[in-house]
């Protein structure tokens, strides 16, 4: 048999029971024949018996094998007839498809939260529902009538919020543009997702910010990119550090978060941005800008983006409501040259024939209405409010155990824990006291990272989850004393 390999993501058990039943396939333990006895098979295997009864009791789920107390495990032989019949292995296909699942950390989270609806929720990334705009868009949906005719969509997005947000990005963001300039997409990580399947090839080096929710989503990987790091100060990134994976890799692309970056709510200086676009325009390299959270500028004065200060073309500018406004809509945008536009909506219609309408004329409606300005501006105060409890909640209960800087927008704030900690006992820990995070590994941190974002949980519940936090930190520390 062969030894299982204890550095794979993959369970000891499932890969023994993957080698049986290869081995089974391969004639090498024919129909009827005798398997190794539970004990003999985890001495020969050199792991606990317990795991080669899941493995056995996986392959009999199967109808692979069939045990009989006193005759051991045997191969099934008669199950489906003469000619022995397998289900399909789905564990193998599961594991073998080249687009990979999310990281283990953001499943748990996900599985977390769907068990326990009463966990203090500091790590989903969106608007809780007393800062959204509920009540506005329940009254736009009831004073308009939409389409009654439920077609395909345009795949490069329904044209009057296409439209719309022509007006809208010249109005918030400085940002002249023209709707055929512009991809409708179900939010921005679908732009990031088309842009990495289309735009660049298996092998291509690109670079992203560290830390950077890039490292939290797998598309990276999964298209076959090498990813190089930007390393983050109190400015952002360096941009002579673009330049310098230019030289060293190659680098085809820059991924960048400039404005209260996730995770660490950092905006990227004023002069480093002109010198980025000096250096990509040397370069002829391309910038995606990932820009979510400017709006929520708690000054009411967001930092210019890249793409209203690129002359030339150089920027793909990538937006959405999900942080503003609704995650639920969906929608989100990306302003890209013609070309880029055309190529990329070609691969939406491949994929789901273009967006639903409904929320696109939902968005739209939303921002022809007058309610925007107004909910920008209690969207801001709330989380400003959100912000400063949260502080003041960390300060109280932990005030020589953690450090940070405060943001200036955006939802989150990142923490470093002063001792040193196992991101995944205090993960568990923190679960156990009804609290929930985001480890800082999960955006490509050393261990002893945090992100909370503020803008999910109620009011009511911040100060009570950084109390339950502080409890779950004390205890991992005690038990690692």
């Amino acid at each position: 048999m062969r030894q299982p390999d204890r550095h794979s993501n993959q369970p000891l058990y499932q890969q023994i029971a993957d080698d049986i039943e290869r081995r089974i396939s391969y004639g090498e333990f024919p129909p009827g024949s005798l398997l190794p006895s539970e004990r003999k098979l985890a001495e020969q295997l050199g792991v606990n018996r317990s795991t080669v009864i899941l493995a056995y009791a996986e392959l009999r789920a199967l109808g692979i094998v069939e045990s009989r107390t006193g005759s051991g495990t045997r191969v099934s032989k008669y199950k489906w007839g003469a000619t022995p019949k397998h289900t399909p292995n789905w564990h193998r296909y599961v594991e073998g498809g080249s687009f990979l699942p999310n990281l283990p950390f953001l499943r748990r989270v996900r599985e977390a939260l769907q068990q326990d609806n009463t966990l203090i929720d500091f790590a989903s990334g969106e608007l809780g529902a007393d800062i959204s705009p509920v009540k506005e868009i329940n009254t736009l949906m009831d004073e308009n009538h939409y389409t009654a005719y439920l077609g395909y969509a345009d795949p490069q997005g329904f044209g009057p919020l296409r439209e719309a947000l022509v007006t809208y990005l010249s109005q918030y963001r400085g940002i002249q543009t023209t709707e055929s300039s512009i991809l409708i997409t179900s939010g921005s990580q679908q732009s990031l997702y088309l842009i990495t399947q289309c735009l660049l090839a298996p092998g291509d080096a690109v670079a992203i910010e560290d830390p950077s929710y890039c490292y939290s989503l797998p598309i990276f990987q999964s298209a076959g990119l090498r990813l190089f790091r930007l390393p983050v100060d109190a400015k952002g990134i360096r941009p002579e550090d673009v330049r310098s994976l230019y030289k060293k890799h190659r680098i085809k692309m820059v991924f960048v978060n400039p404005n209260y970056q996730n995770p660490t709510g950092i905006a990227l200086d004023a002069g480093r941005r002109i010198e980025l676009l000096d250096v990509a325009s040397e370069l002829g390299l391309p910038i995606v800008e990932d820009d979510p959270f400017s709006l929520t500028a708690y000054n009411g004065m967001p930092p210019q983006p890249l793409k209203s200060m690129d002359p030339i073309g150089s920027v793909l500018y990538i937006g959405s409501f999900s942080k503003i406004a609704a995650s639920g809509l969906r929608v989100g945008w990306m302003v890209a040259p013609h070309s880029v536009v055309d190529r990329l909506a070609d691969a939406r219609q491949q994929m789901d024939f273009g967006l639903s309408v409904v929320p696109q004329q939902v968005a739209a409606q939303f921002l022809k209405s007058p309610y925007v300005q107004p909910h920008l501006e209690r969207l801001r105060m709330h989380l400003l409010y959100k912000r400063d409890l949260l502080i003041s909640a960390l300060r109280q209960e932990l005030p020589d155990l953690v450090s940070f800087s405060i943001p200036q927008g955006g939802l989150h704030l990142w923490c470093k824990i002063i001792p040193e900690v196992s991101d995944n006992k205090l993960f568990e820990e923190a679960i156990r006291h009804g609290v929930i995070f985001v480890p800082g590994s999960v955006y490509g941190s050393d261990s002893g990272y945090v992100r909370f974002t503020f803008a999910r949980p109620k009011t009511d519940e911040i100060v009570p989850g950084i109390a339950k936090f502080a409890a779950a930190l004390r205890a991992v520390l005690a038990q690692s004393n």
